[in-house]
């Protein structure tokens, strides 16, 4: 099932078009999104997405987003969600009518798991390691490129992940000019050595990821260190365990790196899952 909820709150009809034909969404790609995991009927992180749903209006010079607004539309559609125990919720906001003359628009929209990422989380993935074409540099000295920003123009993103299905792998990993790692096209890449978790810092022009802060808390609870530092490729390799991490996918270990095999770590997938299941 599908529930749509407008920013008012009401719902509507998922099935019937609700945006206009020249919604800057559909000829700009312009606006943002965020998208939530449910499960049984609570939002998993929903104040972080929403702050990083201002962040990236900011980023946008779009109208701050009005928090109490969001939290109802959301609230809207987990009401009267009737699926599965888990669902995607996702936040759309636009700058609306390129006109100009009307307000931003603003919608939620629940809609199941894919069965895609269901199967992943359970056997893991091959992934391949793609240049993202920027050096780490050009995000203090570029800021129109809009890197960190979760905007809806995903084009390059979901062309990476076609370019990977297309090669035997199931996701990419992003490089930068310089040879550091960046992100997944839709997930932020962790890395696990010894009793240590690492990932990328968002200074790199890479999305904060609101799943890995979330096992980052629950992992310095339970007594690991954590670090947010400049990776290489080299460091996925020799890891002692290779994660993809996001809302829906949780804790998505990679098995298979530029064809080359990983080690098996069911052990430690467990442990980190574990964790992350804590926070809730």
């Amino acid at each position: 099932m599908r529930v749509l909820a407008m920013l008012d709150g009401t719902l509507a009809d998922p099935d019937r078009p609700h945006l206009t034909v020249d919604d800057l969404a559909v000829l700009r790609g312009d606006g943002i999104f965020e998208t939530i995991l449910v499960v049984d009927g609570k939002p998993r992180e929903l104040g972080p997405h929403l702050d990083r749903l201002a962040r990236s209006a900011a980023m946008l010079d779009l109208p701050e987003p009005d928090r109490a607004a969001w939290e109802r539309c959301a609230a809207a559609v987990i009401d009267a969600w009737r699926g599965e125990s888990e669902m995607a919720l996702r936040l759309i906001y636009t700058r609306g009518r390129e006109t100009g003359d009307g307000p931003p628009t603003g919608f939620a929209l629940g809609t199941p798991i894919a069965p895609k990422v269901l199967r992943n989380r359970e056997t893991g993935v091959a992934a391949l390691t793609l240049d993202r074409g920027y050096h780490p540099d050009v995000v203090a000295t570029a800021p129109w490129l809009l890197l960190g920003a979760k905007s809806l123009s995903y084009a390059v993103n979901m062309a990476a992940i076609r370019y990977a299905e297309a090669h035997g792998a199931q996701e990419a990993i992003f490089v930068a000019a310089d040879g550091s790692v960046l992100e997944g096209p839709t997930s932020t890449v962790v890395v696990a050595d010894g009793n240590t978790l690492r990932t990328t810092p968002p200074s790199s022009g890479i999305l904060p990821g609101t799943t890995q802060a979330a096992l980052f808390r629950a992992a310095e609870k339970a007594g690991w260190s954590t670090k947010v530092e400049p990776l290489r490729v080299a460091d996925l390799r020799a890891a002692d365990g290779l994660f993809m991490v996001s809302s829906v996918r949780k804790i998505t270990r990679v098995h298979t790196l530029d064809g080359e095999p990983l080690p098996e770590v069911p052990a430690l997938h467990a442990e980190l899952s574990s964790l992350y299941e804590s926070e809730y």
